[in-house]
């Protein structure tokens, strides 16, 4: 006899959302660096241009994905 499973109520079936909103505004931001950076590179700015998209694709846009949502009473 094989034991009954209950259906998992609805507090066991709510998601959780993976991204904050501090997450999207980081990946606009990074976002909106790669694209200055490469108006910059088509401008002749060869000095600036590279700094711009290295910063962009290396650190702000791993920041936002890897940033974890989180509240103040999860720290404490």
């Amino acid at each position: 006899m094989a034991k009954d499973k209950k259906p998992a109520s609805s507090d066991e079936k709510q998601s959780v959302v993976p991204f904050s909103s501090v997450n999207y505004i980081l990946f606009a931001t990074g976002l909106v660096v790669i694209t200055a950076g490469w108006f910059l590179l088509r401008a002749g700015h060869i000095s600036l241009s590279p700094v711009m998209l290295i910063l962009g694709y290396c650190v702000v846009i791993p920041a936002a994905i890897v940033l974890k949502p989180g509240n103040s009473k999860e720290k404490q």
